[in-house]
């Protein structure tokens, strides 16, 4: 009697071990799929990455020293500048305003 409840436990045990192998191979298997297309990703945006910096590195603003250019291209600079903080200024202005006329509506 006793040899049928251990062979029964030994091949219950030995057919467990068998479905979780094939199940642990086939999710190594996945990996390494996915493992794969994310190496590609990376490749892709590392090329990315290299032409987006070729364009910045081309299109850089020039910083060189100004000190001998004379005052009128930093004035225009500098008005150019103003104009496009006054005109950033007023759409925040009329954000807020949008936002408590919003709420006016909610508390009176």
């Amino acid at each position: 009697m006793w040899f049928w409840i251990w062979t029964a436990l030994v091949v219950g045990t030995l057919v467990g071990a068998f479905f979780l192998g094939r199940r642990l191979w086939r999710q190594a298997v996945a990996l390494g799929r996915e493992l794969g297309r994310a190496g590609e990703a990376v490749a892709a945006l590392s090329e990315r990455i290299a032409e987006l910096e070729a364009i910045a590195a081309r299109e850089a603003p020039d910083t060189s020293a100004t000190v001998f250019d004379g005052l009128e291209p930093a004035r225009a600079r500098r008005a150019a500048l103003r104009e496009a903080a006054a005109v950033r200024r007023e759409a925040r202005q009329e954000r807020h305003r949008a936002t408590v006329r919003g709420w006016r509506t909610y508390w009176t």
